[in-house]
């Protein structure tokens, strides 16, 4: 399966390149690995997201590490997390309507195949390789810093980077030099599905509490409901203290 001449043209406008693109490689970028399922001779797009994977990590580290030169190797490493992150990758996928070119079986897409978060960053990773197979370093690099890099200066100024658990930790540090503690209210289900329920303690007072498939995702989400109503928790820890 090939996408036609004006599926091309119309994906190259979106991407505002002019080089010419192999169409046979765009279109195993764009072609999904359910459709193999009836066509073993079909090519996915799973060969080249490995590849755009790799150079998309390139580019991004090469633009941190030049343009964020007071920053340490751990906050590059999550500013460069934040901007790669499956649901970052998805969302400029979506956001330039890709998604509406995606190759998929009919079964796929009727149980959510093109909603899929994770399938739409594959599909950006996979389509950053054919670029540079086709048109070099350069071009996947300009693609990268138009498409992508644009929000690094919103990951940066808004702490976007930083999961919730850093925030807490270091606003709780910075008005009252303390830290933290998060413990385990309860459990419940089998262990291969198990729901955890954790609390954010300050000096024994019970804040918020979350819950999540493991500890760490209740505690993140323990955390994040602290922020969203900072002002009364740090309020009530100013009462306590």
């Amino acid at each position: 399966m090939l996408l036609s001449d004006t599926d091309i043209k119309k994906i190259m406008k979106i991407l505002q390149i002019n080089e010419v693109i192999d169409q046979k490689l765009l279109s195993e970028a764009f072609t999904h690995k359910s459709v193999k399922v009836r066509n073993k001779n079909i090519r996915d797009n799973e060969r080249l997201e490995f590849l755009g994977d790799a150079v998309l990590e390139l580019v991004v580290t090469e633009y941190l590490y030049n343009n964020y030169q007071n920053l340490k190797e751990g906050d590059l490493t999550v500013i460069r997390s934040a901007l790669v992150k499956t649901e970052s990758l998805a969302k400029e996928f979506k956001r330039l309507n890709l998604h509406n070119f995606i190759i998929m079986s009919q079964g796929e897409i009727n149980t959510g195949g093109l909603k899929n978060i994770s399938t739409l960053a594959n599909f950006f990773e996979s389509l950053l390789g054919v670029i540079y197979l086709s048109s070099g370093y350069q071009v996947v690099k300009d693609l990268i810093y138009r498409e992508l890099i644009y929000k690094v200066e919103d990951v940066v100024a808004k702490q976007l980077h930083k999961n919730a658990k850093t925030q807490v930790q270091e606003m709780l540090q910075s008005l009252f030099k303390i830290t933290p503690e998060y413990r385990e209210i309860s459990s419940y289900g089998p262990d291969h599905k198990k729901i955890f329920k954790m609390g954010l303690f300050v000096k024994d007072i019970m804040l918020t509490e979350g819950f999540g498939n493991s500890k760490h995702k209740a505690e993140e989400k323990a955390a994040k409901n602290f922020l969203q109503k900072a002002d009364n928790y740090v309020a009530k820890i100013m009462d306590k203290l």
